[in-house]
């Protein structure tokens, strides 16, 4: 199934009354950031999870038996935020690895939290049994199309907020920059900045296919998926996104730099675009107009500094 332009505006009128509009930061004439770690419950990942539910609640498929998703954390959240905020119960499968601040967080929200495995994949294959089991509604992480959708709604934002040539977006399993992929189109350049050891987007693209990729590294919590989403290989594809990888030091630099300078307090995962931007590994044209999504805040703040 693919996830259209339309789709995205759809999910934008949606989901509107529920998330927040998310400023930006002109940190420079030519360089701009997306301060999406300002979101519900400090990512982006509660507009595809309202989307998801509402377009649920809208068919009958949302009932008291609730959700079911499996999370590295920031998708967790927003499930379990969404469903808390639509009156339905969530229950959270997290890896044995997610960072305490976000476990701790996840039961703040009344999730129902079971870790599992050491990995996202480990975590998914659990809820996908659960939800077969219970018949709660299954919310992927990043590979449906409602999901998919509300994480484009971003580029429509940004496309109403300002003028650009290049937007730099973590990728992890692909949802978020499936979605501005498809909301820009051909309107700026769409470039995926991922870790060096997590590089599902960049081994996917020189495959020309779906392959499963070991993943780790400071960033794993939230860049760590093992498999790229179908839905957003169409939309890389479609709209010729390119992956630009960045080391484990760079990303670690950045976000201690995003906290001195911008007193910007982010997740490994979300410091990688201004890591690909601070070392060179994407080096923008002169002139040239670009958009880091900051994507991310949940951490454990006695790691910056």
């Amino acid at each position: 199934m693919t996830v259209t332009p339309a789709d995205i505006q759809l999910a934008a009128y949606r989901i509107a009354g529920h998330l927040r509009r998310t400023p930006v930061l002109r940190v420079s004439p030519t360089l701009t950031f997306k301060l999406e770690l300002l979101q519900h419950v400090g990512s982006f990942k509660p507009r595809g999870a309202f989307n998801r539910l509402l377009v649920a609640k809208e068919q009958g498929a949302l009932t008291g038996q609730g959700i079911v998703t499996a999370s590295g954390g920031n998708a967790g959240l927003a499930g379990a935020y969404a469903a808390r905020e639509l009156g339905v119960p969530a229950r959270i499968f997290v890896p044995t690895t997610a960072p305490a601040a976000k476990v701790a967080r996840l039961r703040t929200l009344d999730a129902d939290v079971v870790q599992v495995g050491n990995e996202y994949a480990e975590a998914y294959e659990a809820a996908v049994a659960e939800a077969g089991k219970s018949g709660a509604l299954l919310l992927h992480a990043y590979d449906q199309p409602e999901v998919v959708a509300g994480q484009g709604t971003i580029g429509l934002e940004l496309l109403e907020d300002l003028d650009f040539d290049t937007v730099l977006v973590a990728v992890g399993g692909g949802g978020l920059i499936g979605g501005i992929a498809t909301a820009l189109g051909d309107r700026a350049q769409v470039i995926g900045i991922e870790p060096e050891l997590a590089p599902t987007l960049n081994k996917t693209l020189a495959a020309g296919e779906l392959v499963d990729v070991q993943v780790g590294g400071v960033a794993a919590d939230s860049l760590g998926a093992r498999r790229f989403g179908a839905l957003a290989f169409e939309a890389v594809q479609a709209n010729n996104v390119k992956s630009v990888l960045v080391t484990e030091d760079s990303i670690v630099a950045a976000r201690n730099e995003l906290w001195r300078e911008y007193q910007l307090a982010v997740e490994h995962g979300a410091a990688v675009t201004y890591a690909a931007l601070q070392t060179g590994a994407y080096q923008p044209a002169t002139g040239e107009r670009v958009v880091a999504v900051i994507c991310g805040a949940n951490t454990d703040l006695s790691t910056i500094g």
